[in-house]
């Protein structure tokens, strides 16, 4: 759950980014939001592998 929740700060801190980018056509909130997004994605990936380990450990 932690990683979950780590997962969520970053996607609302982030929102500052993708506004000014997509509102006001700030470039370099715009390569702030990329980096945040590839960070998202790595952490759903953590998030993802860790509830599959966790699920078969039941079985």
């Amino acid at each position: 759950m932690e990683k979950f929740k780590a997962l969520q700060d970053l996607i609302a801190v982030t929102e500052r980014d993708a506004s000014a980018f997509y509102n006001k056509g700030n470039k370099a909130a715009g390569t702030r939001l990329r980096n945040a997004m590839q960070k998202s994605k790595v952490a759903a990936t953590e998030i993802r592998a860790e509830v599959t380990a966790i699920k078969n450990k039941e079985k």
